[in-house]
């Protein structure tokens, strides 16, 4: 996978669909629901790649072993998000993966989600698109949302506050809006 460079959330709703509308036009139905719940749930594309049906579906909450950081976490998963989950596994088998590969048995590599978000990232014409993506986009919504950066910085597992606002991209938009209207 490429060194992913100045990956930025969706900031707008806009920028959501439009993401949404690109995936749906140029890639498969698992990818377009791979997007909508990382953008949902708020986890690594490599927590999200090997999850099987049973992980998720019927379930409030999801239980996982960050692939990242080996600790276990727990949370709930948005109503909304299950019910994309239910229309999305209807008539999938329990022990299936998610995300499935075309490949052989497995599911998708993290390698592939990063080719599948680049492909519609360049149907849109972005450059700043990449896996982490999905995270803070869910992060920068949140964040706007509740406006609860503790919240958000134990959902990350960041030791710091300011850490989880860089991650998001909160910070840059502070920064340029106390910019724009300066002027000596």
């Amino acid at each position: 996978m490429a060194k992913e460079k100045n990956v930025q959330p969706l900031r707008t709703k806009a920028e959501i669909e439009d993401f949404r509308w690109a995936l749906s036009k140029y890639a498969r139905a698992r990818d377009l629901f791979l997007f909508n719940l990382g953008i949902n749930v708020g986890l690594r594309v490599s927590d999200l790649v090997p999850l099987k049906v049973d992980d998720v579906r019927g379930k409030t909450h999801l239980v996982i072993t960050e692939q990242k950081t080996k600790k276990t976490k727990r949370f709930l998963i948005p109503r909304a998000t299950r019910e994309l989950i239910e229309s999305y596994t209807r008539d999938m088998s329990p022990s299936a993966w998610l995300f499935p590969s075309q490949k052989g048995n497995g599911s998708i590599s993290t390698t592939q989600a990063y080719r599948v978000l680049q492909k519609a990232a360049e149907a849109l014409g972005r450059e700043d698109i990449g896996t982490h993506t999905m995270r803070k986009t869910f992060g920068y919504h949140h964040y706007k949302q509740h406006k609860d950066v503790a919240v958000l910085q134990q959902l990350f597992n960041h030791s710091a506050p300011s850490i989880t606002m860089q991650y998001i991209g909160v910070t840059e938009d502070e920064v340029d809006a106390t910019m724009e209207g300066f002027s000596l």
